[in-house]
């Protein structure tokens, strides 16, 4: 879908989208097209429900002098930020491809809130493109309705070169974003460990070097924890590292760690049989910090990141890990496997101790789709959060909030960190219950973390995948972590 910045014509003809503001209050382009129509806006309006509320929509046809008139609600002033702006871009989207339009113009009248006409116009168009967003790639035949048909969107601004500047600055985000969810979204038949990492080599156009450590290499470096959960594979494990090093020169970076399970069967302790196509996402956590490194790339970040993933898959063969297996970490800690489905936390822990061992990070934040678990405590509203440092808690915190991928701090402490201990090794990588599943999975990463390291694990389980789609989410992939971290680093990290 193409989108275009243009300045306000003498007339509006077509698919046009234009803002009324809270009670019913019609902004410039809304009042002037309502009195070239003679009051038939009004009159829509008046025989509705709709008041002007945030995000709220009303689609009015019949007029012989325009097309399909759609009015999008601003809500209050101060409503009206970066977030409703997207949220407003993917609705109209959406709701053209319901119609079978193949162009739509939204109009950016002035409103006195938080962000300038240009800025709104921008966010607008980010909006739309990431609504926009289709993985239909292996679709051989598709009904007309199920196509989407919006071909381009044009957004009418008073300021068109700011609009356009604005929104260059915000388009690696959409690059970003798609790579993310394309990786989440492929099967696992064709997106396996190898794949994933041969795909990431695409960074390395955008100047962040890309290493990837094999499973001899990995031998090497003791990890016996990752190497255990792969080893009934017929696909070999990697270690995907990636740095963008922009920052001030010997400045320590940013470790961002991410759970790269290409399929999850869950090994020896296989899963049911019901929903188990969906473990082909348990690579969400990798995907996003991938993701993350290519939007810092595409924006030319000024800090310094590495980005790691640990890439397996999790199969039942003959040679596959046994519950009950040790298994030695390369931090040197052992692990008895008490269920090989718990296997994330096994390959993140050796992932973590080699961005500490190799890198030194000033910060290390991990993301994976850990735990059922964190589902049944938050749904799919929230990520959970774990950490053992508040500011940087509060930073990730705000930085979610920002770009609307929120989290949930959760609690860790002593006595759930003591449920893993184990009677033969180290830790064992489950409790002997279900209780505060994802709580102790975090206190089992807990355990390798360095000390003085400010650490984060976001449990994005029931984030990674959506069943229903928001405003700027289609079905599908979420591609959640990538601006998040992006915005954290922005906002903490950058000078």
């Amino acid at each position: 879908m193409k989108v275009e910045f243009s300045a306000f014509p003498k007339a509006f003809s077509g698919n046009v989208a234009v803002f009324v503001a809270a009670e019913k209050q019609f902004l410039a382009t809304a009042k002037a097209i309502d009195q070239q129509g003679d009051g038939f806006l009004e009159r829509a309006v008046a025989a509705s429900r709709f008041s002007g509320a945030k995000c709220q929509l009303l689609s009015v046809l019949g007029h012989e002098k325009f097309g399909r008139l759609l009015l999008l609600g601003v809500g209050k002033a101060r409503e009206l930020d970066a977030r409703a702006a997207e949220s407003l871009g993917g609705l109209v989207v959406a709701d053209a491809n319901a119609a079978g339009q193949k162009a739509v113009t939204v109009v950016v009248d002035p409103v006195k809130g938080r962000l300038s006409p240009a800025e709104v116009a921008a966010h607008i168009a980010l909006g739309a493109r990431l609504r926009s967003y289709r993985f239909d790639k292996y679709k051989t035949k598709e009904k007309p309705e199920q196509k989407a048909t919006l071909e381009q969107i044009t957004v009418v601004v008073s300021t068109v070169a700011d609009a356009r500047r604005a929104y260059a600055r915000l388009e690696p985000t959409v690059d970003a974003v798609f790579f993310t969810r394309d990786l989440v979204s492929e099967p696992a038949n064709v997106l396996y460990p190898v794949e994933f990492a041969r795909r990431a080599k695409e960074l390395t156009k955008l100047g962040v070097k890309v290493d990837i450590l094999d499973e001899a290499e990995m031998k090497k470096l003791g990890m016996g924890a990752l190497l255990g959960v792969g080893q009934g594979s017929e696909r070999d494990s990697q270690l995907l590292v990636m740095r963008w090093m922009n920052g001030p020169k010997g400045q320590a970076p940013v470790a961002l760690i991410g759970k790269g399970v290409c399929f999850d069967t869950g090994g020896i302790s296989i899963k049911p049989a019901g929903g188990m196509e969906d473990m082909k996402w348990d690579m969400g956590g990798a995907g996003a910090v991938t993701g993350a490194m290519k939007l810092l790339a595409g924006r030319k970040a000024r800090a310094n990141v590495v980005g790691i993933c640990a890439l397996v898959e999790n199969m039942p063969d003959g040679n596959a890990q046994r519950p009950g297996d040790v298994v030695k970490t390369m931090s040197g800690q052992t692990v008895e496997v008490i269920n090989t489905d718990a296997e994330g936390r096994l390959i993140l822990c050796d992932a973590m101790w080699y961005a500490q061992e190799k890198f030194k990070p000033q910060a290390m934040v991990e993301l994976s789709t850990l735990t059922g678990a964190i589902i049944v405590s938050l749904g799919h509203e929230r990520a959970g959060l774990f950490s053992n440092n508040t500011p940087l808690s509060n930073k990730l915190r705000a930085a979610g909030s920002e770009v609307g991928e929120k989290l949930w701090r959760m609690p860790l402490g002593p006595k759930y960190d003591k449920l893993i201990d184990s009677d033969i090794a180290d830790m064992k990588n489950v409790s002997n219950g279900r209780d505060g599943g994802s709580i102790t999975a975090a206190q089992f990463l807990q355990r390798f973390v360095q000390e003085g390291v400010a650490w984060a694990h976001l449990d994005i389980a029931g984030m990674a995948w959506s069943g229903k789609g928001n405003d700027t989410i289609p079905k599908g992939a979420t591609a959640f972590g990538v601006r998040l971290l992006d915005r954290w680093i922005a906002d903490n990290y950058e000078r």
